[in-house]
C-alpha cells in the first residue's frame, strides 16, 4: 500500500478528528470530507489533505520547539548568570545590565539547545501522535515513514539555517559584545564595589572594609586582608586611597600613608609606605579575546599566524565545531521521528528522558575525543568531526529500520 488514494485517506483519517493533529486540522480548514466534490481528482483530495496534516504538524512542532528552546536556555544560562550575578552585583550592576547580559548570552547557548531543543520537540510531538494511535493511522492510510516525518525535515531545515547564522555570526559577536559591556559595567561602577562601614568580600580572597567613603572615587581609614597568597597572607592598613581602573578586568585602590603586614610561617614583615598601589582582580576573565569571539574565517586567519601548537590545536577544534554542530541538526531529521516511536508509549517523559540521554553521550563523546586531539593522541579533523558521523550513521540505520518496516 505504497500509493495512498483519498477515499482510503478519509476513510481512516477523517473519523479522527476529534483528537491531536488531526482536531487542529479541521479546526484550521473546517472542512469535513462531504465537502469535497464527487468530480474531485483523487490525487489533488490527497494533496489537499496532506497540506492540512503537514500544516498541523509542524505548527505543533514549532510551539514545542520555541518551548523547549526557552526552557534549555534558562536552564544553562543559570551557571553563567550565578557566577556573573556575583561579579555584577558587587559593582552595582542594574536590572537593566543584567537584563542586557541575560540577551548577550543567547547566541553562545544556542549553537547548543537549537539541535537539542529539535530533537526533544520531535520525540514529544512524534511521540504523542504514536501514543494516540495517529502515527498508526497515517499508515494504515498508506502514508509511508518519510512522507510522515516530512515536517520534521523543513523544521531540522529551519534549524540548520538558524544554526549556521548562529554559529559563524551572532555567537561571535554576541560573545564580543558581552565581554565588552561587562567592562563597562565594572568600569562604571567600580566605586560601588565598595561600601563604607560593612565588610566587602566581592573579590576573591580579598577582604576590604573601609570607615568613609567620598564620591566618585576616595576612600577613608581602609582595612585590607589578601590570601590570595595562602602562604604569605598580608594585612594592609592606609588613612586614604583612590579607586581607579586598571589593564582588563582589574580594579587598582591607589594607598597612601599606610603599612603592611606580610606572615610568612614564623615570621612577620611590617612595611610602611607613602603610596602603594593594591590591585583586584576580578572573578571573571574577560581581558582578552577568546576563541567563540571570532567567525570561522577568522579563527582560519589566527590558525595561520600561531605558532604555538597547543593552540592551533585547540582553534582547530573549534573551527570544526561551528561546522559540525549546524549538521547535526541536519541529522537529527533522521533520528527524531525513528527514536519517538521507542518512547511514544512511555508518554512525553520518555521522549524527554530519550532525548537527554541522545545528546548526554554525544556532548560526553565529543568533549573526550577533543581531550585526545588536545592530547595528540588523535588528529585534530578525526576528534573534532567522530562523535557527528557515529550519529550520523546511527540516524541512517534508525531511519532505514523505520521506512522499511
Amino acid at each position: 500500500m505504497r500509493k495512498a488514494h483519498s477515499a482510503t485517506l478519509a476513510i481512516f483519517i477523517w473519523p479522527c478528528l476529534q483528537s491531536g493533529v488531526f482536531q487542529q486540522a479541521r479546526e484550521v480548514t473546517s472542512i469535513d470530507p462531504r465537502d469535497f466534490a464527487p468530480d474531485m481528482p483523487e490525487q489533488l483530495q490527497y494533496a489537499f489533505m496532506l497540506k492540512v496534516i503537514y500544516r498541523s504538524i509542524l505548527r505543533e512542532l514549532l510551539v514545542t520547539f520555541l518551548l523547549t528552546l526557552a526552557f534549555l536556555n534558562s536552564v544553562l544560562m543559570m551557571e553563567k548568570m550565578l557566577r556573573l550575578s556575583r561579579l555584577l552585583s558587587g559593582v552595582g550592576a542594574s536590572f537593566f545590565d543584567m537584563l542586557k547580559i541575560i540577551l548577550l548570552l543567547q547566541p553562545q547557548l544556542m549553537l547548543l539547545t537549537v539541535p537539542m531543543s529539535l530533537l526533544l520537540s520531535t520525540l514529544l510531538v512524534y511521540g504523542r501522535m504514536n501514543h494516540d494511535s495517529e502515527t498508526i493511522i497515517l499508515r494504515a492510510s498508506g502514508m509511508d515513514f518519510r512522507k510522515i516525518s516530512f515536517p520534521v525535515a523543513i523544521l531540522g531545515v529551519l534549524c540548520f539555517l538558524l544554526s549556521v547564522a548562529t554559529s559563524f555570526y551572532l555567537s561571535p559577536k554576541g560573545s564580543g559584545r558581552l565581554r565588552e559591556e561587562v567592562k563597562t559595567i565594572i568600569a562604571v561602577g567600580s566605586t560601588h564595589a565598595i561600601e563604607e562601614g560593612t565588610f566587602n568580600s566581592s573579590f576573591r580572597n580579598i577582604v576590604i572594609l573601609v570607615k568613609g567613603k567620598t564620591p566618585p572615587d576616595r576612600l577613608d581609614d581602609i582595612f585590607i586582608y589578601d590570601s590570595r597568597r595562602k602562604d604569605e597572607p598580608r594585612v594592609l592598613m592606609a588613612r586614604e586611597g583612590r579607586l581607579f581602573m586598571q589593564n582588563g578586568m582589574t580594579i587598582g585602590i591607589d594607598l597612601k600613608n599606610g603599612y603592611m603586614n606580610i606572615i610568612k610561617e614564623t615570621t612577620t614583615t611590617e612595611l610602611f609606605f607613602k603610596r602603594y598601589r593594591f590591585s583586584l582582580n576580578l572573578d571573571y576573565d574577560a581581558s582578552s579575546p577568546r576563541n567563540k569571539e571570532f567567525t570561522p574565517l577568522q579563527l582560519l586567519k589566527k590558525i595561520r599566524t600561531t605558532g604555538d601548537g597547543k593552540e592551533r590545536k585547540s582553534l582547530y577544534l573549534e573551527f570544526n565545531r561551528r561546522l559540525s554542530l549546524p549538521v547535526v541538526c541536519l541529522l537529527l531529521i533522521l533520528l527524531g521521528p525513528p527514536l519517538s516511536l521507542l518512547s511514544g508509549k512511555s508518554g512525553r517523559l520518555g521522549g524527554l528522558a530519550i532525548g537527554l540521554l541522545v545528546f548526554t553521550v554525544y556532548y560526553v563523546l565529543l568533549a573526550y575525543c577533543e581531550n585526545l586531539v588536545l592530547a595528540s593522541r588523535i588528529p585534530y579533523y578525526v576528534g573534532a568531526w567522530v562523535p557527528t558521523v557515529l550519529l550520523g550513521a546511527f540516524a541512517v540505520i534508525m531511519f532505514r529500520k523505520e521506512s522499511l518496516r
